[in-house]
């Protein structure tokens, strides 16, 4: 199993919880010849550009997205998750609220 760590490299006040920081995390796992690539954490604005590179790099070879473990999106990511389903990308587990402004952001002109 591979695994792929991404975080965002932030400056932090003397004194900041390590917990503040955005983290995404990324595992890719083989089960009967489908790629699924596991998502943790929060896809924001700082993350989006890692994920879309790992993302496509997977896609290309029919991955499924698991987004049970996600805690956090903000627009762009949602409108990249869009775009995922709309090339036949199978997304599962995925939180309701997603799952509900996905369907919000596909009937948006």
């Amino acid at each position: 199993m591979w695994r792929n760590n991404l975080r965002a490299a932030h400056r932090l006040p003397f004194g900041a919880a390590v917990a503040s920081i955005p983290m995404l995390r990324l595992v890719r796992s083989i089960r009967a010849g489908t790629t699924t690539l596991i998502v943790s954490g929060r896809i924001d604005a700082v993350q989006l550009p890692e994920f879309r590179r790992s993302v496509d790099e997977e896609l290309a070879q029919g991955a499924v997205l698991d987004l049970a473990e996600v805690t956090l999106v903000d627009l762009d990511a949602v409108r990249f998750l869009v775009q995922c389903e709309i090339r036949g990308v199978r997304i599962e587990r995925c939180p309701a609220y997603v799952r509900e402004w996905m369907a919000r952001e596909k009937w948006l002109p």
